[in-house]
C-alpha cells in the first residue's frame, strides 16, 4: 500500500483541480452542465484514481488505477483545448495548464513503469 498524500503527482493533480475550478467559475452559466462539468469531473478524476489505486493490495492494481488517471489527464487536456477553441480559455491559460498536465502525465507514466518493473523483480 502506498501513501498517496506523499506522491508528488497526487499533490500536483490536486492543485490542478483547484485551478480548473477557478478558471471554470468564470465560464458562462450556459456551460454549467456542459464544459464546466466535464472539466471539473475530469480534473477530479486524476487525483481520485491515484488515491484509490494507492489503497489497493498490489502494485499491478495500483498501476491499473494510474492508467485510468493518465487517461483522465489526456481527457482533461482535450477538454481544455476545446475550451480554448470556443474561446472560453485564453492562450495563456491553455499553455500554463497544458504544461502542468504534461508534467502530471509524465510523472504518472513514470510511476506506472516503476511499479511494473518492481512487480517483475
Amino acid at each position: 500500500m502506498h501513501n498517496f498524500k506523499e506522491l508528488k503527482v497526487w499533490q500536483l493533480s490536486r492543485n490542478l483541480v483547484k485551478e480548473i475550478h477557478e478558471i471554470t467559475s468564470n465560464f458562462p452559466l450556459a456551460e454549467k452542465y456542459g464544459l464546466v462539468s466535464q472539466l471539473r469531473r475530469g480534473a477530479v478524476s486524476v487525483p481520485a484514481n491515484i488515491a484509490e489505486g494507492s489503497g489497493r493490495n498490489t502494485d499491478k492494481d495500483f498501476a491499473q488505477f494510474l492508467n485510468i488517471s493518465l487517461g483522465s489527464a489526456y481527457e482533461l487536456e482535450t477538454l481544455l483545448i476545446l475550451g480554448f477553441d470556443v474561446q472560453l480559455i485564453t492562450e495563456e491559460q491553455i499553455e500554463r495548464l497544458s504544461n502542468r498536465i504534461s508534467e502530471i502525465q509524465k510523472m504518472t507514466f513514470g510511476l506506472i513503469q516503476t511499479l511494473r518493473q518492481e512487480s517483475y523483480v
